[in-house]
């Protein structure tokens, strides 16, 4: 008999007869099948049969609640096992399968909020009529295996991935009118959105002071005029409003409740939240999620409640700027405030899919030092969600509903909007945040110089005694740590300022009292290698050799050996053309290369980075001396130590020692104007990797990448910060779906670009050694001797056959004697056929142990095999050197190589290779299994014929045996113990920076009394005259780019305002 379940999916069950009809009658069924103490398994939706109630509890759960979804076969509560588990659900429409996705999207989208629901009230699922409406419509008269829902949803979710734009949307749904005359589908992508909409979960608009004072929120909400300033809310017209209101400015808010309930909501989420707890490392001294790091492990014993309940998530904040404009000369900057949820596996914790977007702070204007003003709902919020915390359902817990609370452990940021959001500016004196007040700086001519490393070394270290680093003895002891009531005092001291912009009011420049150190912003000043860098020289008395003098009537620079000539410059030019990255690895730099080699244009941020980390130690190798390149090169070790996707705590350690070496050694050899903030910056970063964990789960580039995402959004120019508001709903909510999707392609299920197919299981590890070829087959015959050496080494690179080859050493050790010299060699050439004699004669004996597989093992290989330009092995794609060479990216490189002295050479953690040199012949075999991706650089220093071997941590390969692929840089390697970092003090006495190709270069300007140098060295200053210089505030987003050039050193790099090369992180 047919089971009418069509009642358990009616929305308005306060005022339906027919659900209160059809709960009866379940009720009737399930009164049997009770246990002993009257109780049965509740199926409304927060229960979900996983607690039992008494008859009576389950009518009102189920009327307050709802029937839960994808319960087809009611087997708790009196229907048969043997029913059809295909059950539909009778409706007008002649019935939907509850199979269809789209139920157990609806039902996951219930449970978060069904505790809301009120007998017979109004429900508060009222907004999902439409949805279901939709649900139980079949897409076409016949069609029952889709819903018009579920084609939609999918529909708009390929419109999505293959970024087609809103009116070739429109275009299809028209030509399928036509063609479909009878398919339920709506008229235009605009329905498609509003229907969408209702599976996102919003965002409210607030609007703001035209002045950034305040926001017209809460106590604000119904005034006119903004609190601080008087400046009307609304935009007027001759002075007068006219028509509808319009505000001057709107804040998009994005609650984070909702979208966090809504990861434990779903069972394809819900059980990743609790992976910190369970995929930690169990080695203490191995970092690879920052729950790891030290600030998560002292937060937990600070806060144990908290940490008692791992499903309580931990978040990190992340803001910058960008034009959504592109690259037009329009100037705009809009500030989206990102979240990100560290409850998650490092593999998919960076990846936009789940990335949460909480503010979107509008342009055209920086929001400088009123970022408090647009953080406050957010604020407000997380403040909600540590203290009360929100009721929610897991869908992986038997308990059902749990208080979910959740902490923001730190911010990620680079350094210029770091001063936003912490208030200590990044310019002046005191401008580390870490140093505090103690920041090393001193005054040189026209910046602050961030100087004076030598005190961070040990107190009877011989550097502190040289005069050649700035002409004095350094004394000091390093800066002393600032604990957390010391920075509470400090943040008490400092006067409370007006927000916003007016002139009259927040716009008012002041200027910063003495007891408030640094928490306040300033403009940086910026140079390099420039006319005064030298006189800074003279003024400290050191390296004489390189200070400015007269001749005749003109003044005249030395040239510095730390500088590239025109000739070296070109060849670091040549040379960083020539190089060819892997397949996704970074952009083509060949294409910022100027036409004539003469300089570098255009990189961006993720550019410098490799080219700092992979580059710049070999470019640079036979263009410096050794005493520049060594230390250049450690530095460069350090960041490859930095960013692994796996960080040593004792390699942090030991680095944090070292790096005050290297800042030393850079000290003597560049002159005071070269260390900007960023150097100093350095010296603090092994210390906030052991805090937090790996770098690559709290840097910029992550979010950067997602800013491109937002910017897509970006239909209407006249309204960018709404088009994207709106776009991100509809994208959340297609994500969201996509999840329950099997029979199409989406941004969880969709193959690798180099996928090489599921291989399948075999007794045998060898045979789970396969690739996929490709390209055009061939055939190659191979010789006796090739073909001996291929057999041998399948052999040998099979664990499983272990107890045979000892079993054969050990028959030659007899029949030959221990002494015998060659046994090795007599190994080799007489195992495959003792070893195929010795299987054929157990298999006559029908021996067990002898499988089939085992048997074609020990059988002759044809002596004809095929042959392909091209294979995907491991997910990654190899190409032959002759079709390498014809491409654009590197894929020829496979690190099976085994090389002799004379043929590799390995230097500073940089391994070269000739490779005209062959070495082991008889041994030039892998398995599929064994190749390694690596690429090769020309190594300029050793000759045309070396190359330096460079490897790749490929994306799709991840150390950790879990499910998911990794969404990592490239660029970073596995583990940093993979690199040695050790400084060489050498002999810093005989440094001559002169360079000796070019003596001097004349400066383009008279001799006068302004450019003579200074060698009076008492109106120098440094930090200990306790001078406060009236140095202006900028809210310009670009504080930190550095744009002045020097004849001798000019690199151009045009960034954007949204892509910066310096990233930072903070711990709060």
């Amino acid at each position: 008999m047919t089971i009418d379940k069509s009642w358990t999916t009616i929305r308005r069950r306060g005022s339906s007869n027919e659900f209160w009809n059809g709960l009866q009658h379940f009720l009737q069924m399930a009164k049997p099948f009770v246990n002993d103490r009257g109780f049965i398994k509740c199926p409304c939706r927060r229960c979900l049969n996983n607690a039992s109630h008494q008859l009576e509890d389950l009518e009102s759960h189920i009327f307050r609640n709802g029937f839960m979804f994808g319960y087809n076969q009611w087997i708790h509560h009196g229907e048969p096992a043997t029913a059809n588990a295909g059950t539909t659900v009778a409706g007008p429409s002649g019935g939907i399968p509850e199979t269809d996705e789209m139920f157990d999207v609806l039902d996951d989208i219930i449970s978060e909020d069904a505790d809301e629901d009120a007998v017979g009230g109004p429900s508060a699922n009222d907004q999902y009529d439409d949805l279901f409406a939709a649900l139980r419509s079949e897409l076409h008269p016949g069609v029952s295996s889709f819903s018009s829902l579920n084609f939609l949803v999918k529909l708009m979710h390929l419109k999505v991935l293959n970024k087609w734009n809103n009116k070739s949307f429109d275009e299809l749904l028209k030509l399928l009118k036509p063609a479909f005359p009878k398919i339920d589908l709506v008229e235009s992508h605009y329905e498609a959105k509003k229907l969408m909409t209702k599976m996102g979960l919003g965002y409210s608009s607030i609007h703001v002071c035209k002045n950034d004072c305040a926001l017209f929120w809460k106590e604000n909400s119904l005034k006119d005029t903004c609190p601080v300033c008087s400046e009307s809310r609304w935009k007027l017209h001759s002075g007068k409003r006219s028509g509808k209101n319009v505000p001057h400015k709107v804040l998009r808010y994005f609650p984070v409740g909702p979208r966090l309930k809504r990861l434990f909501a779903t069972s394809k989420t819900a059980k990743l939240m609790r992976w910190h707890s369970t995929g930690k490392s169990k080695d203490n001294d191995v970092m690879r999620h920052p729950v790891d790091g030290k600030s998560w492990q002292e937060f937990d014993k600070r806060h144990p409640q908290f940490a008692g309940d791992v499903r309580n998530v931990r978040l990190g904040l992340a803001a910058d700027g960008f034009n959504p404009f592109g690259n037009m000369s329009l100037s705009y900057s809009m500030w989206p405030v990102v979240l990100t949820t560290y409850n998650l596996p490092p593999w998919i914790c960076m990846k936009a899919e789940y990335l949460m977007l909480s503010l979107l702070i509008p342009g055209p204007q920086y929001p400088g030092k009123d970022m408090d003003v647009f953080l406050r709902p957010l604020i407000d919020e997380l403040k909600e969600l540590w203290v009360h915390g929100l009721d929610t359902h897991d869908a992986a817990s038997e308990n059902g509903v749990f208080r979910m609370r959740a902490a923001l452990l730190w911010t990620v940021n680079d350094f210029p909007a770091r001063s936003s959001l912490s208030g200590w500016s990044g310019q002046g004196y005191r401008a580390c945040p870490t140093c505090n007040e103690d920041t090393p700086s001193m005054r040189v001519i026209g910046k602050t110089a961030y100087f004076g490393h030598r005190r961070f070394l040990p107190t009877n270290h011989h550097w502190r005694s040289n005069l050649q680093f700035d002409g004095r003895t350094e004394r000091k002891r390093p800066p002393r740590r600032f604990s957390t009531a010391d920075i509470l005092e400090q943040l008490r001291r400092v006067k409370t300022g007006i927000p916003g912009k007016h002139p009259n009011y927040g716009g008012v420049k002041r200027k910063r009292g003495d007891d408030e150190l640094n928490w306040r912003k300033k403009n940086p000043h910026k140079s390099k290698d420039t006319d005064n860098a030298r006189r800074d020289l003279a003024k400290l008395g050191i390296r004489h050799e390189l200070h400015l003098f007269e001749d005749g009537n003109k003044l005249m620079k030395p040239t510095a050996d730390y500088t590239f000539s025109e000739a070296n410059r070109r060849k670091f030019c040549r040379f960083i053309r020539s190089v060819k990255f892997p397949d996704g690895f970074a952009s083509n730099l060949s294409k910022n290369v100027a036409q004539n080699d003469s300089r570098l244009l255009g990189l961006k941020s993720h550019d410098c980075h490799v080219i700092m980390q992979r580059l710049l130690p070999v470019g640079c190798r036979s263009l410096v001396n050794k005493n520049i390149w060594s230390t250049i090169v450690e530095l460069c070790t350090f960041f490859n130590q930095l960013c692994a996707s796996t960080v040593n705590v004792s390699d942090m350690v030991e680095a944090q020692n070292q790096l005050v070496l290297i800042l030393c050694k850079l000290e003597r050899i560049f002159p005071p104007a070269f260390f900007d903030i960023m150097i100093h910056l350095v010296l603090h970063l092994p210390e906030e990797a052991i805090l937090g964990g790996p770098v690559h789960m709290r840097w910029m580039y992550p979010f950067e990448r997602y800013l491109k995402r937002l910017k897509d959004y970006v239909r209407n120019a006249a309204k960018p910060e709404g088009s994207i508001a709106e776009g991100y709903v509809v994208d959340e909510a297609l994500t969201f779906c996509s999840r329950y999707f099997d029979d199409v392609e989406t941004r969880f299920n969709r193959p690798d670009r180099n996928d090489d197919g599921i291989h399948p299981t075999r007794q045998l590890s060898v045979f789970e050694s396969q690739c996929k070829p490709l390209g055009k087959q061939s055939y190659v015959e191979l010789d006796n001797n090739d073909r001996d050496n291929a057999e041998f080494y399948i052999l040998n690179n099979s664990p499983e056959l272990e107890l045979y080859l000892n079993e054969h050493k050990h028959e030659l050790h007899v029949r030959l004697g221990e002494g015998c010299l060659n046994i090795n060699e007599v190994h080799r050439t007489e195992f495959a056929g003792w070893f195929f004699e010795k299987i054929y004669a157990m298999h006559r004996m029908q021996a067990p142990e002898v499988t089939t597989e085992l048997l074609s093992l020990s059988s002759k290989t044809n002596m004809v095999v095929s042959s392909y330009p091209a294979c995907i092995v491991n997910g990654v794609r190899f190409v032959t050197h002759d079709r390498d060479v014809r491409l654009r990216t590197h894929y020829s490189g496979v690190s099976w190589f085994k090389c002799d002295s004379k043929h590799m050479v390995t230097e500073n953690n940089i391994t070269s290779i000739d490779i005209n040199g062959e070495a082991y012949k008889d041994d030039q075999f892998i398995l599929a299994s064994q190749a390694k991706h690596v690429f090769y650089v020309a190594d300029p220093s050793r000759g045309p014929n070396w190359r330096v071997v460079q490897h790749v941590k490929h994306r799709s390969i991840w150390d950790i045996t879990d499910d998911g692929l990794s969404d990592i840089d490239l660029l970073q390697h596995n583990s940093s113990s993979n690199f040695t970092l050790f400084v060489d003090l050498g002999n810093l006495q005989e440094i001559n920076l002169l360079r000796r190709d070019q003596d001097v270069i004349p400066i383009v300007q008279p001799v006068t009394n302004a450019s003579r140098p200074v060698t009076d060295d008492s109106s120098f200053l440094n930090d200990a005259d306790e001078v406060e210089l009236s140095d202006e505030e900028d809210e310009s987003v670009e504080e930190c780019a550095d744009e002045e050039t020097d004849a001798e050193t000019e690199i151009d790099t045009e960034e954007d305002d949204d892509d910066r090369s310096y990233h930072a992180s903070d711990s709060d």
